[in-house]
């Protein structure tokens, strides 16, 4: 069997090793030898737009967590306006550069759309500074509300985490949340934060292989 090839090697800022590895047409990210994301298996990160923001408006701003391979960036560019801009909040600059390079034609370069702007940092920050500005805010950073990338991260799922969120949509906007797992007390911590919460079990490659989940929470 052919291995995996080793393209590029970053750190996260709290040290963790990030590599992103070929195998003949797939790639796939790992940290700290944890699969992260894959080209195999994106499905469920391209619903997180239509289920976060089903109908945007013409002027609509969306904020995407984590870069990851582009698929949900290139997802909401695909529903949005013309006259629509998402910011994709990325941590770790090298995660950039790789889809500016081999990753990019994996979903048709998202970041070459005038629409699109970039921001290397820590996407909590980037919540914390906003206030009723986006439409939808797609976070998939971790594996999971108790699956963490960087630990930094675990103030998201905080009760402070999600107020913090909602206070940054505008009324009538959508949080998505990228899970691996169905982690059921996970929506009450929505509802307690004040959205009307929905989990979705979505096919993590079209109409095969496992399903992840995406929790989606309305601010009404």
């Amino acid at each position: 069997m052919k291995p995996w090839e080793q393209l590029a090697t970053a750190r996260t800022p709290d040290g963790s090793l990030l590599e992103l590895l070929r195998h003949d047409h797939d790639y796939l990210i790992r940290a700290d030898g944890y699969e992260l994301m894959s080209s195999r298996m994106h499905a469920s990160e391209e619903a997180m737009m239509r289920l976060a923001c089903p109908h945007p408006p013409d002027d609509a701003r969306i904020l995407v967590g984590g870069l990851g391979m582009g698929y949900t960036t290139a997802a909401a560019l695909a529903v949005l306006p013309t006259g629509a801009s998402v910011m994709v909040a990325e941590l770790v600059p090298a995660v950039v550069e790789w889809n500016r390079g081999p990753l990019g034609p994996l979903a048709n370069h998202p970041l070459d759309d005038p629409r699109t702007e970039v921001v290397v940092d820590d996407v909590t920050r980037v919540i914390r500074r906003a206030t009723d500005h986006f439409d939808a805010i797609l976070l998939d950073v971790d594996n999971g509300p108790t699956a963490l990338t960087d630990r930094g991260n675990s103030w998201l799922y905080t009760a402070a985490g999600l107020a913090a969120m909602r206070n940054a949509l505008r009324l009538g906007g959508g949080l998505a949340i990228w899970s691996i797992n169905d982690e059921s007390s996970f929506e009450r911590r929505l509802r307690a934060a004040g959205f009307t919460p929905v989990t979705h079990h979505v096919q993590a490659r079209g109409q095969r292989g496992p399903r992840h989940v995406v929790f989606v929470g309305e601010k009404r």
